[in-house]
């Protein structure tokens, strides 16, 4: 849904979304949205709407649950945790996607497809066959795009496994604190908290690892893992959904093959720890979008789709290595206790405890946009400016120069992708910064020549050149 309304927002005249399924799910997989994904709906203009829906919570006790306060100075105008069921996301991106022009199918599923030099051809399981220019996988860690590229998944299988469900609790809240708080002692993969209307997320270790774990487990697998751990089964009852999840970490070796792309789990899995999960597959969407689009209007220097692969894979190797790192944090035994002892002294140094949060909360993502300044490559935030803010001025979808010279620079021959902002702020110690329609910072600088070598970069030649 992101990424439909960023093709949109760019000007791809038909986007179509598949959705296998034929209502949007109900139960509840992701609590909330880190503060790179905050930026990124800041940025076009959509996060009043998640505001309005979710609840502020304050930033700390993301890595593998070491409680520590959020470190001072944060690199954010956005220090917070936005809690927000994943079905409210869901609904908010489809609603913004089909404002912006997109349609969307439910209860259509892709079993087959071709492609060729100038497209690609997906069959449908009702017949239908299909043909578009592009095609992205945004179908899930068994995806079947990726199945059917037979792109490589390599990784680890799951050495553990956890129970997870929506369900009601007949437990008092003192009563269900009091267990929480003793269970948790030794075992951290265990919790019952409210989402809605008396119902709870309730999560404990599994037995063992399921050989098909496409089969949910049964309320009596619950009933009976619960009070193995807390010697209670917390009155549950009237299961609304029940699942299982592992430690698996996987990544799709190549995120596009030819005229086909892979986002979100369908190009990588891991464990759910420290809220991940989502946030990663809206920021693939965000990276991808404005660099497709160009591509389909013809107007994308050489490698930028390719762009796509080599700066989000890295990002998604840093997410499965830090959750391999939480699981390891996670566990009962003697020795993981140890390493979290020792992480949770280290993490009262402010530095230590930043790059945690930094780090789970994607603001240290920095893409390769050459060699200079330190803010290249990385996001800029939301700066305020004499008149207004920033991210006020990125809601267009295009790139930005911001200018701080009163005007010395020019973008002229880019400005149907590219905004020229004479303003100023005193967040912001730089001549001129030009931001991707990502808002990552491409050039710094106060020489036109330099900003003339940098355009056509990111954002291909100018107007009336064929050079």
């Amino acid at each position: 849904m992101m990424l439909a309304g960023e093709l949109r927002l760019h000007g791809v005249r038909r986007v179509l979304v598949l959705e296998r399924e034929a209502e949007p799910a109900a139960y509840v997989r992701a609590l909330g949205l880190h503060v790179r994904s905050i930026e990124v709906l800041d940025q076009r203009g959509l996060l009043e709407r998640f505001l309005a829906e979710g609840t502020k919570h304050p930033l700390g006790g993301f890595f593998a649950g070491l409680a520590k306060p959020s470190p001072a100075r944060l690199d954010t105008a956005h220090g917070y945790v936005l809690g927000i069921p994943q079905p409210a996301t869901d609904r908010l991106l489809a609603e913004h996607a089909t404002e912006l022009g997109a349609e969307i199918r439910r209860g259509c599923e892709l079993v087959g497809l071709t492609q060729d030099d100038d497209g690609v051809t997906a069959r449908l399981a009702d017949g239908t066959r299909l043909r578009a220019r592009y095609l992205i996988g945004c179908d899930g860690g068994r995806s079947t795009v990726r199945k059917l590229l037979g792109v490589g998944f390599p990784g680890e299988p799951s050495r553990v496994e956890t129970l997870m469900g929506e369900m009601e609790v007949a437990a008092s809240p003192e009563e269900l604190a009091a267990v929480m708080a003793e269970v948790r002692r030794t075992h951290f993969r265990f919790g019952a908290m409210p989402v809605r209307d008396g119902v709870h997320r309730v999560i404990v270790p599994a037995e063992g690892v399921a050989e098909d774990r496409t089969v949910p487990p049964t309320f009596d697998e619950f009933r009976q893992q619960l009070r193995k751990y807390a010697g209670t089964d917390l009155g549950v009852h009237s299961p609304r959904w029940l699942s299982r999840f592992g430690d698996a970490t996987r990544q799709a070796e190549r995120y596009r093959t030819g005229r086909v792309l892979l986002a979100g789990d369908a190009a990588h899995i891991h464990p759910p720890t420290g809220g991940q999960g989502l946030n990663l597959g809206i920021q693939d969407a965000f990276n991808l979008g404005w660099k497709l689009a160009a591509e389909l209007h013809g107007r994308a220097p050489g490698g930028l789709l390719d762009s796509y692969h080599s700066e989000r894979h890295p990002v998604a190797a840093s997410v499965l290595d830090n959750t391999r790192a939480q699981m390891h944090l996670l566990a009962p035994e003697p020795g993981p206790q140890a390493v979290r002892r020792l992480l949770a002294e280290l993490m009262d140094f402010e530095e230590v405890n930043r790059y945690l949060i930094e780090k789970v909360t994607a603001i240290d993502v920095r893409y390769d946009c050459g060699e200079g300044h330190e803010l290249l490559g990385r996001r800029l935030r939301d700066v305020r400016l004499q008149r207004g803010r920033l991210y006020e001025r990125m809601r267009d979808g295009r790139g930005l120069l911001l200018d701080q010279t009163g005007g010395r620079l020019s973008v002229a021959g880019w400005s149907d992708r590219v905004g020229h902002v004479v303003d100023a702020s005193e967040d912001l110690d730089v001549p001129a910064v030009l931001l991707r329609p990502d808002g990552h910072v491409a050039w710094v600088g106060d020489d036109q020549r330099e900003l003339l070598d940098r355009l056509p970069r990111w954002f291909g030649p100018a107007t009336g050149c064929t050079g």
